[in-house]
């Protein structure tokens, strides 16, 4: 998925101003915090259901259906996991900014690149999208574990499914002697090349 904006302590979301109310025991200030890294987590999950479909509808090959039926569970999960955040955001007295033009503004990452392509291929760049995400959640489970132990536990729930999601995907990618064919990669295009050469 891309950069990781937390890893300078930097959020990188235009979000709302510090909240006027939130939860009893955190300060309107923390609250803010863990808003501006909700909003994200948001925009991470709404673009990551949208991509998975994407691919869903733009698989081919002797692997179709297997990966096409695959994924309609991740959609419908990382959606869950979408509406999850919102409301948590939301309780902390943030606003949730679920609109498309605000998820492609406020995204810290480029749009998913491959297109109609063979399963293998996309599972390659799917491989490189899971861990764009994954590294994201986990820095963002550190900042709020730090303020707001609800939200750690909501994004903890998360981390583990979508950890269970990439494991589905790299199973596909992974040789007998166990290495990933996407190992080295930097772009989703190289990843779905590399994948398709196994």
């Amino acid at each position: 998925m891309g950069a990781n904006p937390y890893e300078t302590g930097d959020i990188a979301v235009a979000s709302e101003a510090t909240p006027r109310y939130t939860v009893p025991g955190l300060t309107v200030q923390d609250a803010g915090k863990v808003i501006e890294v909700l909003q994200l987590r948001l925009h991470s999950l709404n673009d990551l259901h949208l991509t998975l479909k994407h691919v869903h509808w733009n698989v081919v090959g002797p692997h179709f259906i297997a990966v096409h039926e695959m994924l309609d569970p991740q959609v419908d999960r990382v959606r869950d996991m979408a509406d999850d955040v919102a409301e948590r955001l939301a309780a902390l007295g943030g606003v949730a900014h679920g609109t498309p033009g605000a998820l492609v503004e406020e995204r810290t990452w480029k749009d998913y690149s491959v297109g109609r392509d063979d399963a293998i291929a996309h599972l390659g760049a799917l491989d490189l999208v899971y861990t764009g995400v994954l590294q994201d959640l986990r820095a963002a489970i550190k900042t709020v574990g730090e303020i707001d132990p609800a939200t750690e536990d909501l994004l903890i729930g998360q981390l583990r499914d979508l950890e269970q999601f990439q494991w589905f995907v790299r199973a596909h990618l992974e040789t007998a002697g166990g290495t990933l064919s996407t190992a080295g990669a930097s772009t989703e295009t190289e990843a779905a090349e590399q994948s398709n050469e196994q």
